[in-house]
């Protein structure tokens, strides 16, 4: 018997806000600059879904603590102007977000601080005030299943009955170990076949998300 979804837990970068490819594309450019020069298709293979202290320990291994001290100030920098700049809104999200009448969080590899600006500029920070969670709270980041875990227990839900929407593989996986079910959004730039896998729902236009969740 299938658990009734009680709770949709919301990843931020890539599913609420469309600032995955800012940050691809920042990325890319320190990597092409410092030396490794990984391209958007890399950036998504070693850092998208991830939290920014795995992404900081993944370049220290390749280029030394320095340059990856270097590279995360820069980053937050050139991040933070562009998103000024440029952020919106995931396409279709808002239209989502207005159709559903279960009970919303965000759990997201960013930092507090992050969340409140991105969430912020796009104008859906209100939406979740009080409910949103970061990796910085937990032990280990995506894809171990801690944050959404703690996402459930906060919010006084069972992880049977969380529905997880992700962009990102790691995120996925990490719905996946938390007994999750999982909503993997293709419209971003991690290709769908980097989603698929059991208790996993891959779809690509957000207006069909809570069709998809039955709500």
């Amino acid at each position: 018997m299938i658990t009734p979804i009680e709770l949709v837990i919301f990843d931020c970068d890539g599913v609420l806000v469309d600032s995955e490819r800012i940050a691809a594309r920042v990325h890319a450019s320190l990597g092409a600059e410092l030396g490794w020069p990984l391209g958007e298709s890399g950036v998504v293979e070693h850092f998208i879904g991830r939290s920014h202290a795995d992404i900081r320990t993944t370049i220290a291994g390749r280029l030394g603590a320095e340059t990856a001290r270097l590279w995360a100030e820069r980053f937050e920098k050139l991040h933070h102007d562009a998103v000024e700049a440029e952020l919106t809104p995931v396409d279709g999200i808002v239209e989502a977000l207005d159709a559903l009448t279960l009970p919303v969080c965000v759990a997201s590899s960013g930092t507090h601080a992050k969340l409140r600006h991105t969430l912020g500029r796009t104008g859906l920070y209100e939406r979740f005030a009080g409910r949103v969670h970061s990796a910085s709270e937990v032990a280990r980041g995506k894809p171990a299943p801690d944050l959404f875990l703690h996402a459930a227990r906060r919010m006084g839900a069972s992880p049977a009955a969380c529905a997880v929407v992700e962009d990102s593989a790691p995120g996925v996986r990490a719905a996946r170990a938390a007994g999750m079910r999982a909503f993997g959004y293709a419209g971003g730039l991690t290709p769908a076949a980097r989603l698929t896998g059991p208790r996993t729902t891959v779809f690509t236009d957000m207006r069909r998300l809570p069709a998809l969740l039955g709500r």
